[in-house]
């Protein structure tokens, strides 16, 4: 009897040692799978409560729909390309050139991270615009009737924007991975005669290839995303997911084509960070 007293107040205690993970599974829920879910919803149930999947199906085999995928693809991939060569170059020059302000350069690059992508825009619009100090340059230089530069407004100047921006997501990991090449396998093989073109694709390439492709993955994702770099710019005819997106639900009001727009653009996200994961494991296993 004595011992049934004692092992009772045991029983009574709950384990609640797994309980911890409750809280942020609860915020994680309230702040991405509830508005996940509600645009789902509105993709896919039509006003009676019904599921309407022609509705959506019609959104995304629309031409405009298959443009702006299209678009999205190509600025995407152009930028993130441009950012890893730009990034990658002046990672090299920064970490095996140095010079006089070396890591002034580092540090104002690093700035425009900080720096709203619209602000970039607005300068870009001040330089090459069609009223900007470049074109009023040539302008009244040669006599000009018509400003000759005009690539801003088009899906380069885009392209232009964002390798601006987005180039330190890629130089900065690049800079850390450099920081631990040995230099004494770049010493050894230059005095065995190899070229500087060499050392960089044997030696220094190798050991930054994990920092290219997360900086290059990270840039594909933020790319394909942006919105404020196209709107800004307004080329015409240059309209991306996000852009279109905005366009369904705020100027034509159609809550259901932006909401099956939006789906695609999650799930293209979710895919490239999917690929970024997988690269990086096999990379660094």
């Amino acid at each position: 009897m004595s011992d049934a007293v004692a092992l009772a107040p045991r029983a009574a205690k709950v384990d609640l040692a797994g309980w911890w993970i409750a809280p942020p599974l609860i915020v994680l829920a309230l702040l991405f799978l509830y508005p996940l879910t509600l645009i789902a919803r509105a993709a896919l149930i039509d006003d009676s409560g019904g599921l309407n999947l022609a509705a959506a199906f019609e959104v995304l085999d629309s031409r405009a729909f298959l443009d702006a995928l299209l678009n999205t693809a190509e600025i995407a991939v152009a930028s993130t390309a441009g950012c890893v060569v730009l990034g990658l170059t002046l990672g090299l020059i920064l970490a095996f050139a140095p010079f006089p302000g070396a890591g002034l350069v580092a540090r104002i690059v690093d700035t425009f991270i900080a720096l709203p992508t619209f602000l970039v825009t607005l300068a870009f619009t001040f330089l090459y615009g069609s009223a900007g100090i470049l074109n009023g340059a040539l302008t009244s230089g040669l006599g000009l009737d018509h400003p000759p530069v005009d690539f801003l407004y088009s899906a380069w100047g885009v392209v232009l924007a964002e390798v601006t921006v987005y180039t330190p997501f890629v130089l900065r990991p690049l800079l850390a991975a450099f920081s631990l090449v040995d230099r004494s396998q770049i010493e050894v093989a230059s005095l065995l005669g190899a070229r500087p073109l060499r050392i960089v694709r044997q030696v220094i390439l190798p050991a930054a290839l994990p920092a290219i492709v997360a900086g290059g993955s990270l840039c594909l994702l933020l790319t394909v995303n942006e919105f404020g770099i196209v709107l800004f710019i307004g080329a015409k005819g240059v309209i991306t997911l996000p852009l279109l997106i905005y366009d369904k639900a705020i100027q034509e009001s159609d809550y259901q084509a932006a909401c099956a727009i939006a789906m695609v653009n999650v799930a293209l996200s979710l895919g490239l960070f999917g690929l970024y994961r997988f690269a990086a494991r096999r990379l660094g296993g």
